[in-house]
């Protein structure tokens, strides 16, 4: 039900309720008048209206608050952007570190190296994973004006990150297209330093590697 006609209903309602409720009292005042017969009209009122799912006077008072704008409003949707911002960035960079640049110079990717197929496996999850992120992050940014300024030049870099999560697993990633996730983090770590938005860095767990 639309919330113009659920607040029409329910004033409606407390209003009948209301008149119903001083008649019944006026009436019981008088001569036969009974305690009992008093107390029964607001209860055949209440009764229905419930029964037909009307909203109760809480209900009409918080919807009336919720309708209200709030000045801040706007400081509050770009308090939002900033934190996903934060957060999707934060889970690109552990990702990064942890699971590409740190294997990559401990050699883990070398044919020969022990658990390199393991290492490979987790870095090609990584690296689609990243660049979704960072996507993601990239998008955030557009909630917050000085956010979405600093963020917009890395568009490219970004860009760039997409495919390389099958060159990792299939270890066919060499200097460059590690140095490549390296810049772009370090880019976006920069900018959202800029912005008021710093970016720690938080390592996914497996599952999140999966699900990208």
């Amino acid at each position: 039900m639309p919330r113009t006609s659920r607040l029409r209903r329910a004033v409606t309602a407390l209003a009948l309720s209301t008149a119903l409720v001083a008649g019944g009292t006026a009436c019981g005042s008088g001569a036969g008048g009974s305690r009992g017969q008093r107390e029964a009209v607001p209860v055949s009122v209440a009764e229905p209206a419930a029964a037909d799912g009307a909203v109760t006077a809480q209900e009409v008072a918080d919807e009336a608050l919720a309708a209200e704008p709030t000045p801040s409003t706007s400081a509050q949707k770009q308090k939002f952007a900033k934190t996903r911002f934060v957060a999707n960035a934060g889970l690109a960079a552990g990702a990064t570190y942890q699971w590409i640049i740190k294997p990559y110079r401990a050699g883990k990717f070398k044919k020969g190296a022990k658990g390199r197929t393991f290492a490979l496996v987790k870095a090609g999850l990584a690296g689609a994973f990243v660049y979704n992120r960072l996507k993601a992050a990239a998008d955030n940014a557009k909630g917050d004006p000085l956010l979405s300024k600093a963020v917009a030049p890395l568009a490219a870099g970004i860009a760039s990150l997409k495919g390389l999560g099958s060159k990792l697993r299939k270890g066919d990633a060499g200097d460059a297209d590690i140095g490549s996730f390296e810049d772009v983090i370090n880019g976006v770590k920069d900018a959202g330093q800029s912005a008021g938005a710093t970016v720690t860095d938080k390592v996914p767990s497996t599952s999140q590697l999966s699900g990208g």
